[in-house]
């Protein structure tokens, strides 16, 4: 059985949930967001509080039932609050510039990369090395950050590349000179 299927989503103040029949929106203060629910998943709402079950009992059913209480969580969460990602660009001449919806990457190839940014996602830079992602939809946010992760991957010798501000990159020791 899922435990996290189990457990209530809280509804914050100012967060309003339309359920209408396996469609489910979310508006809040920052935005709205919508899903199409999995046939097998049924959302039940309370007075401050979602529940979500199934329609019957089965492990992939339960599967689907902590799959969608996470996903609708965070779409309540996007909506009050947001969510933020932070990568960060490490090399000589290594830089970022944003202007409107293009993300402008100078990562060591012969011509700047030009990213354009999804509708819903907002971009900023700080000491042209440290770009700030901005989003209610958490999946989308992630799979943003990815794609820019992807353009210069950190490399093991020096970590030059672009990465996530909490990702650790294991170093690896150079060739040394021929001994005898």
């Amino acid at each position: 059985m899922s435990r996290i299927g189990k457990q209530p989503i809280p509804i914050p103040k100012g967060v309003s949930i339309t359920i209408d029949g396996q469609r489910i929106v979310v508006k809040g203060g920052k935005g709205s967001l919508e899903r199409t629910l999995h046939p097998v998943i049924k959302i039940v709402q309370q007075e401050n509080e979602l529940l979500v079950d199934t329609h019957e009992q089965s492990p992939s059913s339960s599967a689907f039932r902590g799959l969608f209480r996470s996903l609708v969580n965070n779409m309540v969460v996007g909506v009050d609050q947001g969510f933020t990602k932070v990568m960060l660009i490490e090399g000589v001449g290594y830089k970022a510039n944003v202007a409107g919806k293009i993300l402008t990457l100078n990562v060591g190839y012969s011509n700047p990369v030009d990213f354009e940014l999804p509708s819903g996602i907002t971009a900023s830079i700080e000491n042209n090395t440290k770009i700030n992602l901005d989003s209610i939809d958490k999946e989308l946010l992630g799979l943003t950050a990815s794609k820019i992760r992807s353009i210069r991957k950190p490399e093991p010798y020096k970590g030059k590349g672009i990465r996530y501000a909490d990702e650790y990159i294991a170093r690896k020791v150079g060739k040394s000179a021929g001994k005898k």
